[in-house]
């Protein structure tokens, strides 16, 4: 845990360098989607040349959607075929607003849908208004957050603990987000207990759902249990979250971890009205092994109720 303590402790202090330009509470609408922007760099780092060489080959080609074989060379299910990256946004400060937008656009679509949730263009404009955007940049580009440094499990303790300390600084509650680790996993293992022999089967799938996913740490601390206890079993995670930040961090790290993006959805598990511009529940429908939650008992209901 000391790269995770380390590397929050880092992202934190560049948030000091919106002192002034920005409120304590808007902090994370700059510094979380940097943190995703450069989690996701960091993952597709190693294949990035690749998928540039083979976009090459293929942009001209009659092909409709080229997501799935750029997607297969970088190696996950997601990529970027911009010609930039993190260190290359930095060896080019006079157009460093330009590249990013560039840089963002080169995502595919799950990825980019993604960064979108941030609302991060109106940041742009505002971190260039204020000569802070090249400076900020060169920072997160310090920090190295590839999942052979910083797993999946200790990114997601990571984010927790920035949001939580956004949380503080602007008097909200953090309860809406974090439930510790700790509580997770004993949730997770009386979930499964009764089942063991069951999940101790060779090739056994399972499938599990969250209605108020948070930034994912149910699902994950549930996906790592499974493993440590059937490494041949697989667990196909679902969750659905109402706040948009939350949902893009949740997303992000599924799609790294090689869970289907579509398996996560963005709406109020509470309802389900026709017509309404925020979604309900967006898996009715459908039928899991397990569902495992914790409501956000901080907030009001009374709107939706």
């Amino acid at each position: 845990m000391t790269n995770v303590k380390e590397s929050a402790n880092f992202i934190w202090t560049i948030a000091d360098l919106l002192r002034g330009d920005y409120k304590q509470s808007d902090y994370g609408k700059v510094i979380l989607p940097l943190t995703v922007l450069r989690r996701l760099d960091c993952v597709l780092k190693a294949t990035k040349a690749n998928v540039l060489k083979k976009h090459e080959q293929v942009k001209t080609m009659n092909i409709q959607n080229l997501d799935p074989i750029l997607n297969k060379v970088a190696g996950y299910n997601f990529h970027n075929s911009s010609l930039f990256d993190f260190d290359k946004l930095i060896a080019d400060p006079n157009n460093i607003t330009f590249n990013l937008r560039d840089y963002i656009n080169g995502f595919s679509e799950d990825a980019r849908e993604i960064i979108e949730q941030f609302d991060f263009d109106n940041q742009i404009t505002k971190l260039e208004e204020g000569n802070l955007l090249y400076m900020i940049i060169k920072r997160f580009q310090e920090i190295d957050l590839h999942p052979e440094r910083i797993s999946s499990m200790e990114m997601g303790y990571m984010f927790e603990e920035l949001i939580r300390k956004f949380a503080e600084i602007s008097n909200e509650t953090a309860g809406e987000h974090f439930t510790p680790r700790e509580v997770i996993r004993l949730m997770v293992n009386l979930l499964f207990m009764n089942d063991r022999e069951i999940l101790t089967q060779k090739g056994i799938v399972k499938t599990i759902f969250d209605c108020c996913a948070g930034t994912g740490g149910m699902l994950s601390v549930a996906e790592e249990y499974l493993h440590e206890l059937n490494p041949d079993a697989r667990l196909e995670v679902f969750g659905q979250e109402l706040n948009p930040e939350s949902y893009a961090i949740c997303k992000s790290d599924m799609l790294i971890k090689g869970q289907k993006p579509d398996n996560i959805a963005k709406g109020n598990s509470l309802k389900n009205k026709d017509g309404e511009k925020l979604k309900g529940d967006q898996f009715i429908n459908q039928k899991f092994d397990y569902l495992i939650t914790n409501p956000p008992f901080g907030v009001k209901w009374g709107k939706v109720a």
